[in-house]
């Protein structure tokens, strides 16, 4: 199974709909790395640079209600072709959560309490985040601390991060 995480990129807004991760004027691509430069240019977050901020992230912490809008899957194409594989917050739109599975990619939620310490705590440093997939423990290092948190994953959602996402696990399965 692959690793998930990395260098973190907090996005401390709630409500970041999927026009704002990837804007429909680049919808036509035919690649997910076309889509790549685009990232998050549409997001307005006082002293965010997509440019600057997210090179060289593998996760990202927001806040509720992530990936709201529509429900293209170019949205987690976008975050997989610049390096995320994994998004922790409070919640996530429906659509926008499966489709990270069908991925490969983890959409993990933990409750508000938790966030507010998190971006407390980690915000503003270099904060790096591994998710232990089998023991379901998410872990912030930064060189002042350490914090770990539990998370869960259903079965269906465990089965499609190990294929990979959901053609590599309809491959295997049919």
């Amino acid at each position: 199974m692959k690793r998930f995480g990395g260098s973190v990129l907090f996005l401390d807004r709630n409500d970041i709909n999927t026009d704002e991760i990837i804007p429909a004027k680049y919808l036509t691509e035919n690649s997910k790395e076309a889509l790549k430069p685009y990232i998050l240019e549409d997001l307005k977050l006082p002293g965010f640079d997509p440019k600057r901020d997210i090179p060289g992230k593998g996760a990202s912490v927001t806040r509720g209600n992530f990936g709201c809008g529509s429900s293209r899957e170019h949205a987690p194409w976008v975050l997989e072709a610049n390096g995320i594989n994994l998004v922790i917050a409070e919640s996530f739109a429906r659509i926008f959560r499966q489709n990270m599975y069908n991925c490969g990619m983890i959409a993990a939620e933990l409750d508000a309490e938790a966030l507010e310490g998190i971006f407390k705590e980690f915000a503003g440093r270099e904060t790096t985040l591994r998710a232990d997939v089998e023991a379901g423990v998410l872990t912030f290092t930064s060189a002042e601390c350490e914090a770990r948190f539990p998370f869960i994953l259903n079965g269906f959602e465990r089965a499609l991060v190990a294929s990979g996402g959901w053609v590599e696990y309809a491959a295997q399965q049919y």
